[in-house]
């Protein structure tokens, strides 16, 4: 069977976003709930040196991860002509709540056992086989949240739908690097330059802008997946 390798949804995703900004609204409210777990971190670790810093982060990526779901489903609604608005989202994404954080967790826990294991095994290893990892679970959370999949089988769905298509994974994980991760802090600082931005945004502005980067990211991650799994 032939797979189809569509690359213009990262184009229709910039249009697609515009017409239906409700797509941003959990990515906003993920942003804005880091922010505030960033605060309790600090007011509980940093009396302690920093001990248990590193759960507060493991609950900010459930957050993130769990926002992204809604965002990838009401990306899914919209490019399937269904009602793609928050509300009808929210109630999905409500009824789903067990499935979607339950994989998101499955996500984290073998993403980083992979990197414990190869460093464990390799100086040096841990990184390169985290990244493989986390490309054969790319699709973990669009198989929650729109296939359907309990979080054991929706970790097993992703890397079959990797593995029949591994170019369409590839792409999308470097879209995903590009967009989510190098260029947020570039556009930030180059806002920072040209307008007189208060220092209260500092902590915001770039959480938005990567809040919008994951709104961007639902609709190539919803279009791909439909691709790869049916």
């Amino acid at each position: 069977m032939k797979l189809r390798l569509d690359l213009g949804i990262y184009l229709r995703a910039i249009p697609l976003l515009a017409q239906h900004p409700s797509i941003l609204a959990l990515p906003i409210l993920g942003a804005v709930g880091t922010l505030l777990i960033d605060q309790l971190a600090r007011l509980t670790t940093d009396p302690l040196g920093g001990a248990g810093l590193g759960l507060w982060q493991y609950l900010e990526q459930l957050l993130v991860g769990f926002c992204f779901a809604g965002a990838i489903l009401g990306a899914s609604n919209v490019l399937r002509k269904r009602a793609g608005g928050f509300d009808a989202v929210w109630i999905e994404l409500r009824a789903k709540t067990g499935a979607v954080l339950l994989a998101v967790m499955g996500f984290l826990f073998i993403t980083y056992a992979a990197q414990y294991i190869g460093s464990m095994l390799f100086a040096g290893l841990g990184l390169p086989l985290e990244l493989a990892t986390m490309l054969f679970l790319i699709y973990t959370i669009p198989a929650a949240i729109i296939g359907g999949y309990p979080a054991q089988l929706a970790l097993s769905a992703s890397i079959h739908a990797v593995r029949k298509n591994l170019l369409a994974a590839i792409i999308l994980a470097a879209v995903f690097v590009v967009t989510y991760v190098w260029i947020p802090p570039i556009i930030f600082a180059w806002l920072v330059g040209v307008l007189p931005i208060p220092s209260a945004l500092y902590a915001f502005g770039p959480a938005l802008i990567s809040a919008i980067a994951l709104a961007y990211l639902a609709f190539p991650f919803a279009a791909i997946y439909d691709d790869v799994s049916y």
